[in-house]
């Protein structure tokens, strides 16, 4: 999930207004119709999210293959430690899009209906109950499904596979104890996800962030 250099067309921003301070971490943003404005911490400076870049940063697909982002700018600036080889940390701030009823699936949740007759469309055959309760049970039974694996490959086949009925992202609560504070995401098509503000970040000692270190550099 981490960089294909490319220039950046800030004509995507179209009706964005970033009322930013690089002093705190509370933004004022106006996104444009139909995205939503969410962070991903790195310890790797790039211009362009690139899934083949995936796994170099925790190493982990535990809630599916995508880049990873989160609702909250202190818990991307945490990720952004997760390497503890590293020095650098940044925090972006991207652009991704809403959320509907029908594109995306959700640990815990029941898959939507509209998704489960797309799925059963083209695999041939009905989603059986017991894959249909729960978002994480849905994507398993995915991975299984098309390549007989749960691994990294597994993962992989599912995510393309709910991108084409339809799919752009996979959720889960920024904190399962109260899951009203947030929620994180794994966007599932790297080209879904528009770089808008990049802060470098320090961090303390136990890689949170240091309020007010950050600092823009795009």
């Amino acid at each position: 999930m981490l960089f294909r250099e490319s220039y950046f067309d800030f004509t995507l921003l179209n009706s964005i207004i970033l009322l930013v301070s690089t002093k705190s971490t509370n933004f004022a943003l106006y996104k444009s119709a139909f995205m939503e404005i969410f962070y991903h911490g790195s310890s790797v400076l790039f211009s362009e999210f690139d899934l083949a870049h995936a796994l170099e940063g925790d190493g982990k697909v535990k809630f599916g293959f995508g880049v990873y982002i989160t609702s909250h700018y202190r818990s991307a600036a945490h990720y952004a430690g997760a390497n503890p080889n590293s020095t650098q940390f940044y925090v972006y701030t991207v652009e991704v899009p809403d959320k509907r009823e029908d594109n995306y699936i959700a640990f815990k949740e029941p898959v939507n209906l509209t998704i489960l007759h797309k799925a059963a469309e083209k695999l041939g055959e009905p989603i059986l109950d017991k894959f249909s309760l729960d978002g994480k049970d849905f994507r398993k039974y995915l991975a299984k499904k098309l390549t007989g694996r749960v691994d990294l490959e597994g993962e992989k086949a599912a995510s393309a596979f709910l991108l084409s009925i339809g799919v752009d992202f996979i959720e889960w609560p920024y904190n399962w104890k109260n899951p009203s504070l947030g929620t994180n995401r794994a966007v599932l098509n790297d080209r879904q996800v528009k770089i808008v503000r990049i802060d470098q970040v320090q961090l303390d000692n136990k890689k949170q962030l240091i309020e007010g270190s950050q600092t823009e550099i795009k």
